[in-house]
């Protein structure tokens, strides 16, 4: 894993010139995490099929709740991504979703121009996850045609598995993820897994 971990360092760097970052400055700046998770999402070796590499490049990133390059790249075909979480019995938000959706908010106001999806099925009183955060989001402002459910999935790896249909049916050229800090690497790894190399994945950390 040592050399698979320096071969995505020097991968990351070198796409520092074509972002127009000089190398010395990203070796100088790894805390700048705007810049080094752009980096690393957009990076060749980290959409690639290599489930060795994948992981690699996801725990190499300084996840923070720092926008995402690709959202200033590309805001119109870069999707936000919010993960579900539990309801409660009678189908209300918990605030580990809240904090989530606090965070989607905020990026969702940064980037007007960004379509949102919101995954996670698990119905409480025939209300899914999707059904809730959707409702959450349009209550404070966000348009409801802005917002695609998918509200089948019941794990992680199936959020990522059918978001990508969504994605691929939306034509997105990327995917900024929202989640909470202890969620979110493992969910990146997986929709890196599930995009199959179409589509770079970055993060947003819910706080």
């Amino acid at each position: 894993m040592g050399a698979v971990r320096r071969t995505v360092v020097a991968t990351a760097l070198a796409a520092t010139a074509t972002l127009g970052v000089s190398t010395g400055q990203a070796a100088a700046m790894p805390a700048v995490d705007t810049v080094v998770n752009g980096i690393l999402s957009v990076t060749p070796l980290c959409q690639g099929t290599v489930d060795a590499l994948i992981i690699a490049c996801t725990q190499l990133e300084t996840l923070t709740p720092n926008f995402p390059l690709m959202l200033d790249l590309n805001p119109r075909g870069t999707h936000l991504v919010v993960l579900g979480a539990g309801l409660t019995d009678d189908g209300k938000i918990r605030p580990v979703l809240a904090q989530r959706l606090e965070a989607a908010l905020r990026a969702a106001h940064r980037y007007p121009q960004s379509p949102i999806v919101v995954t996670g099925g698990v119905p409480r009183k025939g209300i899914t996850e999707a059904r809730a955060m959707k409702d959450w989001l349009v209550a404070r402002g966000i348009p409801p045609e802005r917002i695609t459910e998918e509200p089948r999935s019941t794990s992680t790896v199936e959020n990522a598995r059918f978001t990508n249909n969504v994605l691929l049916h939306r034509r997105a050229t990327g995917a900024v993820l929202v989640t909470n800090r202890d969620h979110l690497e493992r969910a990146m790894i997986n929709f890196r897994q599930a995009v199959d190399a179409r589509i770079p994945v970055a993060g947003i950390v819910a706080v």
